[in-house]
């Protein structure tokens, strides 16, 4: 068994998915990075390290398990919590060996350390800096450099969840049993939890893939569920919602209308018509009706991007479908026509009728007049709000977490 200590390096690139969550919380399939790592045949977690100025969130976050713990990192191998998937080539490492991010600006992913450097491995990942170590330079890497990375890497984690959440869970009909007036096509690779309800009039077609619906989920009547997708805990597809291959719903979630491709990190609502494709969803997003994003530019060409932050410039991501990444708290008027490859900071509020900019800043409010500043005090009215309705309450670390974010020169 490898013991693994995940690390947060250099989340600030990653932004808007590491505003409010350190980078291996971040949901990149079924699960998120940390889930999967946790859950990996061969391998356990026994710690995480993350910058001091974080770690308070990072604690309320991850629960029982050590955060920044020395005695806990003791002979563990130190890993980035980029790294989306946990690979062979880690737990091959020797005492003394480096894992190098070849395409990544020679950066350290893992490393492990000699008997009792064990501090040594962890700030060669945090740092990037292979000093000391013997590298062993790999091309190919799943590693999330930039935010729209989580596409690029979803299918395979995917793929990787949903096969690990079906084998825990026993055979097909372990769970729930759709009822009378569900068409199930391919139905030995439909999971249901026997807690879910799927309603008469649903269609679950597991032919391209693996379904598997989460403790206490619900699918309402008229939807359809292409596979592979993940309907996570508490989640809702609601009427006539038409789910897509390669999507993953976390929990707590309101979702229908067209969605493929898209994960959401939980929480968010999307409770009205109107098409969402590649695309990342943070938590506590909202879209309202009818609102609409392109995935696929008009000459089928390759998708450029622009982080959101003071002096970035526009960058090929490599990838041909690419819809919208959006922060956790921002939200969208009615009829919202969002650009390909747009990335929207935390705490957005985009109320355009003409098509919105593909890079807004965090806390950026929009209208057809001008963009000007969220104000934080009315931001974080509005967002305990709506974390009440589903009775959270913002902990003074999560607070903190967030007016950081208005101070850019510390980001």
């Amino acid at each position: 068994m490898t013991r693994v200590v995940l690390c947060d390096d250099e989340a600030g690139r990653l932004t808007p998915l590491t505003d409010l969550r350190a980078s291996f919380l971040v949901r990149t399939g079924a699960r998120t990075t940390l889930e999967r790592w946790a859950s990996a045949q061969g391998f356990t977690v026994a710690c995480v390290c993350i910058d001091e100025s974080r770690a308070a969130l990072t604690r309320e976050q991850v629960g029982t398990l050590s955060v920044n713990d020395a005695a806990a990192m003791k002979g563990c191998v130190a890993v980035s919590g980029r790294l989306v998937m946990p690979l062979a080539e880690v737990s091959a490492l020797a005492p003394g060996e480096a894992l190098v991010d070849a395409a990544g600006g020679g950066r350290v992913v893992a490393a492990k350390a000699r008997e009792g450097d064990d501090a040594v491995a962890v700030s060669a990942v945090m740092t990037g800096s292979s000093a000391g170590f013997k590298e062993k330079r790999v091309e190919g890497l799943p590693v999330l450099r930039r935010a729209w990375d989580v596409i690029r890497w979803r299918d395979g984690c995917l793929d990787l969840d949903l096969k690990d959440i079906a084998r825990s869970w026993g055979p097909p009909g372990t769970g729930a049993v759709p009822g009378a007036g569900v068409v199930c096509v391919s139905s030995a690779a439909v999971f249901v939890h026997a807690s879910a309800k799927v309603s008469p009039g649903v269609v679950l077609d597991a032919e391209g893939g693996p379904i598997v619906i989460d403790e206490n989920a619900t699918v309402r009547p008229g939807s359809i569920i292409v596979g592979p997708a993940y309907l996570g805990r508490g989640s809702s597809v609601l009427e006539r919602g038409l789910i897509k291959a390669h999507t993953a719903i976390g929990p707590v979630c309101k979702v229908t209308g067209e969605v493929g491709g898209t994960i959401f990190q939980g929480y968010a609502n999307k409770g009205h018509d109107g098409h969402l494709g590649d695309s990342w969803v943070g938590e506590w997003a909202n879209f309202g009706a009818g609102t609409t994003n392109s995935n696929l530019l008009n000459t089928y060409g390759e998708v450029t991007a622009t982080v959101p932050v003071p002096g970035a410039s526009r960058e090929r991501t490599g990838l041909q479908y690419l819809g919208c990444i959006v922060g956790d708290h921002t939200k969208f008027a009615i009829c919202t026509r969002i650009m390909t490859g747009s990335v929207f900071g935390t705490g957005c509020m985009v109320a355009t009728t003409a098509a919105p900019a593909s890079s807004v800043p965090a806390f950026s409010w929009l209208t057809d007049e001008r963009t000007q500043p969220y104000r934080f005090s009315k931001f974080l009215e509005v967002a305990k709000t709506v974390m009440a309705r589903r009775k959270i309450v913002p902990s003074e670390a999560y607070v903190k977490a967030m007016e950081r974010l208005t101070q850019p020169t510390i980001r």
